[in-house]
């Protein structure tokens, strides 16, 4: 082979590695009342712990265990119910899901992590801090979420949910598509789509049902005021915003205009450029 060509393919390699998750494992834990959990685990050093949506896997953070298991520990949780969690009858609400996150931090002994939270994983992570506060984190990264959801806008779930109830399978198609604002391949959405549809039907519903369970956590933003927080969003969620910012004014606000619902797919240099500044002590409030 020429030197010129091994050279680029040497290079190709190189740069291949470098964009590759860092030591990716799979592993799993189970939590106190007999859920076993599966999680990735990729990296080395101070952790950030992330928290998926409704039916989503971890691997739909993908992008961020690639390249910022270079330089800390990431760990992308199946929550239960989802990806290749346990499907249990109970538990599937804020608090319990909260609850399996701060038993796997303490399994792992995690000091000062940072959690990232997306979409319902939101108020996950304000229950988790409402039940265990914060003196144990390093910062939390709220994204896409509601902060505090007013009685028309849950008024439409029921709509929502009848969509799954009639046809899942065209239900979850859609509703995957719709997460992006950039273009994704057909493997990419179907894979995502097949992951979502792990989560039995039943299960969804009582997701969805135990999410509004409570509607307001900005009592809970008190108990944010020692940490670094960022909160990631689109221009539809601006409201929530605007309520975080007047409750939590240290947070740091990111408003995405081009992006999805899954904007750390759609834009992951951006987002995995900010969760970096956080962990670098760099995040500067909006």
């Amino acid at each position: 082979m020429p030197m010129r060509r091994l050279s680029i393919v040497l290079l190709i390699a190189f740069a291949s590695t470098c964009f590759a998750a860092t030591n990716e494992k799979s592993e799993f834990f189970t939590t106190s009342d007999n859920v076993r959990l599966h999680y990735i685990d990729a990296g080395q050093g101070r952790a950030i712990v992330f928290e998926p949506g409704w039916t989503m896997p971890g691997d739909i953070f993908q992008p961020q265990i690639d390249a910022l298991s270079a330089k800390y520990r990431v760990i992308a949780v199946d929550p239960r119910s989802q990806g290749d969690s346990d499907k249990p009858a109970d538990g599937n609400y804020p608090g319990r899901r909260a609850r399996d996150l701060k038993e796997l931090v303490d399994s792992l002994k995690l000091e000062k992590p940072v959690l990232v939270g997306w979409s319902m994983g939101v108020p996950e992570l304000f229950s988790y801090v409402d039940q265990f506060g914060a003196d144990n984190l390093g910062g939390v990264v709220l994204v896409d979420g509601f902060v505090k959801i007013g009685t028309d806008r849950a008024g439409v779930f029921p709509q929502f949910a009848l969509k799954y109830q009639v046809d899942r399978k065209q239900a979850t198609a859609a509703f995957v598509k719709s997460m992006y604002a950039k273009p994704q391949t057909d493997a990419y959405l179907a894979k995502v789509t097949e992951e979502s549809l792990k989560t039995p039907t039943n299960s969804a519903m009582a997701l969805m049902l135990g999410s509004l369970g409570r509607l307001d956590w900005t009592e809970v933003l008190a108990k944010l005021g020692s940490v670094p927080v960022q909160y990631h969003f689109e221009p539809q969620l601006q409201e929530q915003a605007d309520i975080l910012k007047e409750k939590l004014p240290s947070a740091k606000l990111v408003r995405y205009g081009d992006d999805g619902h899954a904007l750390f797919v759609d834009d992951p240099t951006r987002f995995n450029r900010l969760v970096d500044e956080l962990m670098s002590g760099q995040n500067q409030g909006k």
